[in-house]
């Protein structure tokens, strides 16, 4: 449910009392759906999803956050994963839901997977930006992380950042920074849109279909009872509390590991997509940003 801005105080600095979970799993989600095809094994260390032709399957945080450093370490779905969909992301409920998508786009064997990335703000998304990974992300664990501050939204791939949505609510932009979002994953079927616009069906007889969790990290402002543990009204700086993620930016360095990708391994942007948005491109994709 949207959160009145009047609720909401703007966000300008910060106590320590931040929350540093780490999976156990069964303390920090809750499987949601599936029959049975979601398990929690190795001690809570490990959560895999599986998917056959009956059903997927998913799970959810417990808590809700409102700005978090997250980290979690997935596996996908290996050989031919034509048809498949695994989602990885943060979303708030109600008509006007804020989200940030990681969402992997299955293949048949030996063609890569499609990351596909978005934002919603306030309800709105067509924000997708797609990516081919620069390893097998099937072959073993990998880190993928959303950066969300006041200021930004920073996907990252093994600590390598690939995508930056900037607060541009100064030209009008919606950002997420109201509501409080959950973290979600899933596994399912998308076989209608999800391969080669549909073109290639998911084979059931490689089913079941299955994706790995581990090592899940949330340096993150919880949400509860109408109240987040990140305090407004503390003088102290989110860095000198040593909650740096708070305020963070992408150094030049990382801009340039973010170019590098951007240059070497996008496959669609939304900003340069004119014949999607005859009318004129988004504001933020011309839009020259703080």
């Amino acid at each position: 449910m949207a959160l009145s801005s009047t609720i909401l105080t703007p966000i300008l600095f910060f106590t320590t009392l931040i929350l540093s979970s780490r999976a156990n799993f069964y303390q920090n989600f809750d499987i949601t759906w599936g029959d049975g095809r979601a398990k929690i094994l190795n001690n809570a260390d490990l959560l895999t999803l599986s998917l056959d032709k009956a059903s997927g399957s998913g799970f959810q945080s417990k808590n809700e956050y409102l700005f978090g450093n997250i980290d979690m370490q997935l596996k996908l779905v290996p050989g031919n994963s034509a048809g498949t969909v695994t989602a990885y992301y943060m979303s708030s409920k109600g008509a006007t839901w804020d989200e940030i998508d990681f969402e992997f786009l299955g293949n048949v064997t030996g063609q890569p997977y499609i990351l596909h990335t978005n934002v919603f703000s306030q309800g709105k998304g067509n924000r997708e930006q797609q990516f081919y990974l620069w390893f097998n992300p099937t072959a073993d664990f990998h880190t993928y992380s959303i950066l969300w501050n006041p200021q930004r939204i920073v996907f990252s791939v093994d600590g390598v950042p690939i995508r930056e949505f900037k607060n541009l609510e100064s030209i009008g932009v919606p950002f997420p920074r109201n509501q409080p979002m959950r973290i979600y994953s899933s596994l399912w079927n998308a076989d209608d849109w999800a391969t080669q616009g549909g073109r290639i069906k998911t084979d059931w007889s490689q089913a079941p279909f299955t994706a790995s969790y581990k090592n899940f990290n949330a340096n993150a402002c919880v949400w509860s009872s109408g109240s987040s543990s990140c305090s407004s009204n503390s003088t102290s700086s989110s860095s000198a509390s040593g909650n740096a993620w708070l305020s963070e930016e992408l150094d030049s360095k990382n801009q340039e590991k973010m170019k590098w990708v951007q240059k070497n391994y996008m496959i669609y942007n939304y900003c340069t997509d004119s014949k999607r948005f005859p009318q004129g491109l988004p504001v933020e994709c011309t839009a020259t940003s703080p």
